[in-house]
């Protein structure tokens, strides 16, 4: 993915050290160097990655930390890129959001619902790592009735590319004539997890959405929008007071 560059004069006010008329003052005057070299020359772009000093000190741009809930649409690649091409989730939220955002773990390209995007590294560790224990929760409709064994399996554990799951929690909400609908409640985040573990049991997943991660909840978020992280939910999720 190329990195996306920004003229010099926009960077330094970014990074408030001026305004936009100011540094481009600041810039012919030789104030101003990148990556080692004085740039004296308007309309130089830099990047993220690139080494600008004024006065012989670093300048960095402080990003503000973003938080965002997303009803993420099926048939999207929950990453920032994609060399197939593909539609990603960053693609929803681009035209709306400054800042350089990336998912928070992972859901699968045919499945929908709750996820989170973010620029702190921090908050991604905590929600993501299993030790954290996060819960994740998902709406699971599958092909048949399972059993009670089925169920009590899918509760205290399955062997899932050979290594058991954790415990999770499971209930069933709904019961149709071929098919049915199951809460599961996962406190780790393996590779397509609740898929695998339902077809482990002998059901097979028709379709699945995440609708919880901890405290936050999907709720009536239409398809494909996104909202803001309310600051409760954010010290929830980080485990603060």
């Amino acid at each position: 993915m190329t990195e996306e560059k920004i003229r010099l004069q926009k960077y330094l006010a970014m990074a408030n050290i001026a305004s936009r008329r100011t540094a481009e003052e600041y810039i012919t005057q030789g104030r101003v160097k990148v990556n080692g070299n004085v740039c004296d020359v308007l309309g130089t772009k830099v990047g993220m990655t690139d080494k600008v000093e004024f006065d012989g000190k670093l300048v960095k741009i402080e990003e503000k930390k973003v938080y965002i809930a997303m009803n993420k649409p099926s048939g999207y690649v929950t990453t920032a890129s994609d060399e197939r091409g593909r539609d990603t989730v960053i693609d929803l939220v681009k035209n709306d959001i400054p800042e350089r955002v990336f998912p928070v773990g992972r859901l699968d390209y045919n499945t929908e619902g709750l996820l989170i995007l973010t620029n702190d590294g921090d908050f991604t560790y905590k929600v993501t790592h299993p030790k954290h224990k996060v819960a994740k929760v998902y709406l699971a409709e599958v092909i048949g009735i399972p059993d009670r064994k089925a169920l009590s399996d899918l509760t205290n554990g399955v062997i899932i590319d050979g290594k058991m799951t954790s415990r999770a929690k499971v209930d069933t909400v709904a019961i149709n004539k071929n098919s049915c609908s199951l809460e599961i409640t996962i406190f780790e985040g393996r590779n397509r997890q609740v898929r695998k573990m339902c077809e482990a049991v002998g059901h097979r997943v028709v379709h699945l959405k995440r609708i919880a991660i901890g405290n936050v909840r999907l709720g009536h978020l239409p398809l494909g929008k996104w909202r803001h992280l309310t600051d409760r939910e954010i010290k929830d999720l980080l485990g603060e007071k």
